[in-house]
C-alpha cells in the first residue's frame, strides 16, 4: 500500500467565537504559520466615529474571492458569505470566565493606553460599561451563549464547511501545531 500524503491545510479560514475569545489573535497566528493573507474584519467594518463603512460588504466580497485568506467570522451582514466561501471554521468555544477575563483585560489596557483601534477609533471611557448596553464587555457577556446556534446554522447551510470546535487554549495550540506543521511554522 503506498504511503498516504499528508492532508493540505485549509486555505480559506474563518475564526468564530464571541468578543474576547481570541479570534483576531488566532487568525493572525494562522496567517503567520501558513503564509496566507489575514484581513482584520473589524478594520473593514468600523469607519471613523465607530460608524459602519459603506464599502464593508463589497470589501469582504473582494477579499473572499481570493484563493486563500484568514479572517474572523462576525457581522451578520457578511457571516453567510464568509461561511459559504470558507473551507473551515475554527470555533473558539471557550468558557465564559476565560472570555470575560480576556475581554476585560484587553478593554482596560486599550483604554489606559488610549490605543487607536480602527480608523481613528478608541475604546470608550470605562464608565460606559454601565451605560452602554452594547459596550464590548457587556456584549461579550450577552452573546457568549449565542455562538453555538450560529455555528450550527452555518454548518447546516454549508455542508462543505468543516467546523473545528476548540474549548480550551491548549486545544487551540495543539490544532495550530498539527495543522500547519511543516507549512511555514
Amino acid at each position: 500500500m503506498p504511503p498516504t500524503a499528508p492532508l493540505a491545510p485549509p486555505t480559506r479560514i474563518i475564526v468564530a467565537g464571541t468578543s474576547g475569545s481570541g479570534k483576531s489573535t488566532l487568525a493572525r497566528r494562522i496567517a503567520e504559520a501558513s503564509g496566507m493573507p489575514y484581513v482584520e474584519i473589524d478594520a473593514l467594518f468600523h469607519g471613523h466615529g465607530w460608524t459602519p463603512r459603506p464599502t464593508f460588504a463589497a470589501d469582504v466580497d473582494a477579499f473572499t474571492r481570493q484563493p486563500a485568506w484568514v479572517t474572523e467570522w462576525q457581522y451578520a451582514a457578511v457571516q453567510p458569505m464568509l461561511a459559504e466561501r470558507a473551507d473551515v471554521m475554527i470555533w473558539l468555544d471557550y468558557p465564559r470566565s476565560l472570555v470575560m477575563t480576556r475581554v476585560i483585560r484587553r478593554t482596560v489596557g486599550r483604554r489606559i493606553r488610549r490605543e487607536e483601534l480602527w480608523n481613528g477609533n478608541r475604546e470608550a471611557p470605562l464608565r460606559a460599561v454601565f451605560t452602554d448596553r452594547d459596550h464590548i464587555i457587556r456584549w461579550a457577556w450577552r452573546t457568549h451563549g449565542d455562538r453555538a446556534a450560529l455555528v450550527a446554522e452555518a454548518a447546516r447551510r454549508n455542508p462543505g464547511l468543516a467546523v473545528v470546535r476548540l474549548r480550551r487554549p491548549h486545544e487551540t495550540e495543539r490544532w495550530l501545531r498539527a495543522t500547519f506543521a511543516g507549512h511555514g511554522t
